[in-house]
């Protein structure tokens, strides 16, 4: 039997099973993940931005732990030599309308602690000669890093502390019991004292698989992006984001540079009739009509109809999304982008059409489940998973014979 297993190997999921042996240096640790290899969905189509936290409440998670986790995710690079750059951010209004919520957004950042500047458009044409601006925010504590590179190096701190990764392993059904955990797989059954359930696009599944009801439902909403072609990357010097609208609960399409050295452009946001469905193409029926007979969304749907209009005619419309990023680099051409790879984001929403716009963790009697952990979660990662193992009780049966460093 194993002390834990954590159903998920993206990098929540990964950063957990660190954590873990962190503080129960002789657990016996197993994590299930359905795929062939670890970060194979938000993580591996992750943007590879290290957020500051500049945009979320203060005080709530998303802050709290985007703050921490740009600094102990550069540290973490720093000490295993992964590839990372801290190349610093700008958002940029190019509205005079756009000019009090870029006031507030400096002002959110103040309160959450980051050390960012209110720039004008000269000081901004110094750095990014190329943006359209009426003023900006610098951040430079913003960065890029292969979040699937750090994926790896998680497993393999795992694994060398004695824990175990089974991939192309699907959870199928979760019996909690009194004093252990059954899952059964599609390769067998496993039994663990505890399950941590990092599943990402599946949480709020697995979460009911274990007897757990959310009132929240993942929906999947996929990211479509461009590239700059190689001769137009002269063109991004940093990170370039747009004052964000705020009614709408994304950022609007923007510029990433890349570890690689590519630029992206994007993304816009639609929701995906597939929980991993990164192609217009990809459908599951049960997917879509899960989100489909889900009230929550109608009700998100009648709130933002002219904004998700927006996004779906920049799906279709080349020529839109070049305008959108025109609003940002006015250079910027049709032919000077090339398609990119999509994501999906695994977006938690309420019955009621919210959101839910912080990190949620359910505990269960032998369970925690992570049911909302979009982005900054690569940013806040190792947080994150520092977080769920705080939670897990110590001086019970889970935890009496391994809690040896607490």
């Amino acid at each position: 039997m194993y002390d834990f297993a954590i159903i998920g190997g993206g990098i929540v999921g990964l950063s957990t099973g660190m954590a873990i042996y962190q503080r129960f240096p002789h657990a016996k640790v197993v994590i299930i993940e359905k795929e062939s290899s670890v970060a194979n969905h938000q993580t591996g189509h992750n943007s590879g931005v290290i957020h500051s936290g500049i945009y979320y409440k203060p005080g709530s998670f998303k802050a709290r732990f985007a703050k921490q986790g740009s600094q102990s995710m550069r540290e973490f690079c720093q000490t295993y030599e992964i590839q990372h750059e801290i190349c610093g951010k700008v958002i940029v209004a190019t509205k005079e309308e756009e000019i009090p919520h870029l006031e507030n957004l400096y002002h959110r950042g103040l309160d959450n602690g980051l050390t960012i500047q209110r720039i004008g458009r000269d000081e901004l044409k110094e750095i990014e000669p190329h943006v359209n601006s009426l003023g900006a925010i610098r951040v430079p504590m913003a960065g890029i890093v292969n979040y699937r590179q750090v994926s790896e190096k998680f497993a393999d701190i795992i694994i060398a502390n004695g824990g175990e990764i089974q991939l192309n392993t699907k959870v199928e059904d979760i019996n909690e019991e009194l004093d252990q955990v059954t899952i059964e797989t599609s390769r067998g059954t496993t039994k663990a004292k505890m399950i941590i359930n990092c599943a990402g696009l599946h949480s709020d599944r697995v979460a009911s698989a274990a007897g757990y009801h959310t009132d929240m439902k993942i929906v999947p909403f996929r990211g479509e992006y461009f590239k700059l072609k190689p001769e137009k990357r002269h063109l991004v010097k940093h990170l370039i984001y747009p004052v964000p609208n705020p009614k709408f609960p994304f950022l609007g399409v923007h510029f990433t540079r890349m570890i690689s050295g590519e630029v992206d452009a994007g993304p816009n946001a639609v929701m995906a009739f597939k929980r991993e469905g990164y192609k217009k193409t990809d459908v599951s029926l049960r997917d879509l009509m899960e989100s489909l007979s889900y009230p929550g969304l109608w009700k998100m749907a009648g709130k933002f109809a002219k904004e998700g209009l927006d996004e779906y005619v920049r799906s279709f419309s080349k020529k839109q999304f070049t305008k959108s990023l025109q609003a940002l680099i006015p250079e910027i051409q049709e032919d000077d982008l090339i398609p990119a790879p999509a994501g999906v984001r695994a977006q938690a929403l309420k019955v009621d059409g919210n959101m839910v716009d912080d990190f949620h963790i359910i505990m269960g009697k032998r369970s925690i489940h992570v049911c909302n952990a979009p982005s900054p979660a690569a940013t806040a990662s190792i947080e994150i998973g520092k977080e769920v193992v705080r939670r897990i009780p110590v001086g019970t049966s889970v935890t009496n014979k391994i809690s040896t460093v607490i």
